[in-house]
């Protein structure tokens, strides 16, 4: 199962970036799926998770600026950005394959290879 992830760039403080992450024949219906980023020097950490149902699940550093979304029918995962700050800089990984709503990185059994994401 590949997933890859695309949408990242730079941007400014207060703008927004929409993050998409595709996996074609991954079967995204039936697991849940997640954000997470890693910045340099620090751990991967979760952004927000989305469950088969849809319920979701948000690390408190992005609650309310961040939202996650998935379209089953078309096999695609999304994390809509706004107001991005500085310490949101980071590679942002798609991850899939929780059968839990976690932001742990050990929950899940696939992952994409990033997309960069800056703020200054």
């Amino acid at each position: 199962v590949q997933l890859v992830e695309s949408g990242g760039g730079s941007v400014q403080t207060g703008e927004s970036l929409r993050l998409f992450c595709a996996g074609p024949g991954y079967r995204y219906s039936t697991a849940t799926m997640a954000w997470f980023r890693q910045a340099p020097g620090k751990a991967r950490e979760g952004v927000a998770a989305i469950s088969s149902a849809g319920a979701t699940l948000y690390a408190d550093s992005v609650k309310g600026r961040f939202t996650i979304s998935r379209d089953n029918a078309e096999n695609t995962l999304l994390l809509e950005m706004n107001e991005l700050k500085p310490e949101d800089t980071g590679t942002y990984y798609c991850a899939g394959g929780a059968w839990q709503l976690l932001l742990r990185p050990t929950a899940y059994n696939y992952w994409g290879r990033g997309t960069q994401v800056t703020v200054s």
